[in-house]
């Protein structure tokens, strides 16, 4: 039996120093230590969503562990990918809960918890539906000009935030540009291993940098507080889900923008290890929904796939799906750590948001590697148009804007992906043929080229 008709491939060592595969992986060694960046880079994110909706963060990442795992179950170890705490969550929460966001503790932690299933349940059901009829018709729904697209909007649409924690104040704001040069000259001229620890060793610069600024005065020192009163040892508070018709109606519905979500990271994830992942869309469905049921049972928040993490595999060029394994195993053994936890939340914002920066920005460059690798043709107004839409929705509704539609609250990122789609799904066929007189051609007065591009299509 090979490779590609066994469940669960063989990884094949690799020490070449180049791309390492989905089916390949690094000795044990390095594997370890990309594991543990990558949890580096999941932890901002999993610890603010639930610190926002009231949540306890250790349960989230002991679930968020725990869904990386049962994520790689259900694709077979065949797409490399993290899952976290999702953001999409944090709007209906609050409403279904009437606890408002980052005000502490929700003392209707539980009602948000059956919402959180409900939205689970609503999840699987679109996975067993992409299962039953193929994914072929996502090719049509959603062809090259739209992927990237949505994958360009989830990097930009999170940049906002990745500005706001590098800019909370002019000392942070240098000592996130110090962290982006430590990436960029560790990714660039490192030798080795080192290289392929970007993420992990610049925040390390940028973390050391600051402390030392800080204890000569220059700028604010560490506060180790937090630390000192952490237990190494303790258990998760974990909670009982209960089942409310009005907060099932209001949270459910985000299952459709979790679906949204993964699309385009599985459509990013392909486009840079160069592998079609689009067959396995219905089974990292599923297995993205059932670690959401699964964390709404205990107390968890509902888990997404992570850009953040695909961040770092398009910095160190590591694909292999055996790092996400020891990174959920890494989640779980500091689920129950507190001190760990309090230790990473002594990050100050401006290395956070450092690494954010380079991380959000390498997202939205591969939407345009999906462009440019698909032949894109924008001289067609029906690519130019959504593409250009979309892109302004997603840049523009951030820091929790959202369109209400009824009890429906739909994010940036999920706006703009159906909005691509719409639009795209609506002018194909009305413009067929290059337009001649569109936007800068007729603006300058030139002529269209006489071989424009082709958009390889993959219906």
């Amino acid at each position: 039996m090979d490779s590609k008709t066994r469940y669960f491939p063989r990884w094949k060592v690799n020490t070449s120093g180049g791309i390492v595969a989905p089916d390949e992986r690094l000795p044990w060694g390095p594997s370890l230590l990309l594991g543990f960046q990558h949890v580096l880079a999941m932890f901002g994110s999993t610890v603010v969503a639930p610190l926002l909706m009231g949540f306890p963060p250790n349960t989230a990442i002991l679930f968020s562990g725990i869904g990386t795992l049962i994520f790689f179950l259900f694709v077979g170890g065949r797409v490399p990918s993290y899952v976290g705490s999702s953001f999409a969550f944090l709007g209906v929460v609050a409403t279904a809960t009437g606890h408002p966001l980052g005000t502490g503790p929700n003392p209707n932690i539980s009602v948000a918890l059956g919402g959180i299933i409900a939205a689970g349940v609503v999840y699987a059901i679109i996975a067993i539906a992409v299962l039953l009829a193929g994914y072929r018709w996502l090719d049509y729904l959603m062809p090259p000009v739209v992927t990237g697209t949505v994958v360009m909007v989830i990097g930009l649409n999170l940049s906002v935030s990745a500005i706001k924690q590098a800019a909370t104040t002019s000392f942070d704001a240098w000592m996130a540009l110090v962290t982006i040069i430590a990436v960029a000259l560790v990714s660039v001229y490192a030798p080795g291993l080192l290289r392929r620890l970007p993420i992990l060793i610049g925040g390390i610069v940028g973390y050391v940098v600051y402390a030392l600024f800080g204890l000569a005065g220059i700028g604010p020192r560490i506060d180790f507080t937090q630390v000192s009163k952490a237990a190494w040892i303790g258990l998760p508070q974990f909670s009982t889900p209960v089942f409310h018709t009005n907060a099932i109606s209001i949270i459910a519905p985000v299952a459709i923008i979790l679906a949204a979500e993964n699309i385009g990271h599985i459509k990013a994830v392909g486009a840079m290890t160069g592998h079609n992942l689009d067959k396995y869309l219905g089974r990292a469905f599923l297995g993205d929904s059932v670690a959401t049921i699964l964390a709404g049972s205990f107390g968890g928040t509902g888990v997404t796939t992570y850009a953040e993490n695909i961040g770092v595999m398009a910095v160190n060029r590591v694909y292999s799906t055996l790092i996400f394994v020891i990174a959920s195993c890494i989640a779980i053994l500091f689920g129950f750590c507190p001190k760990f936890g309090a230790v990473v939340g002594t990050i100050p914002s401006g290395v956070f948001g450092g690494l954010s920066i380079v991380l959000f920005g390498l997202i939205a460059v591969t939407g345009g590697r999906i462009w440019i690798e698909n032949r894109v043709d924008f001289s067609k107004s029906s690519n130019l148009i959504p593409a250009g839409v979309a892109l302004v929705i997603g840049a523009g509704m951030t820091g929790g804007l959202a369109v209400q539609f009824g009890t429906i609250a739909i994010d940036g990122i999920g706006l703009a992906t159906f909005a691509s789609i719409i639009l795209y799904q609506i002018l194909k066929e009305r413009n067929s043929q290059p337009d001649e007189a569109v936007f800068a051609d007729a603006a300058v007065g030139t002529e269209p080229a006489s071989k424009p591009l082709e958009e390889k299509s993959s219906n």
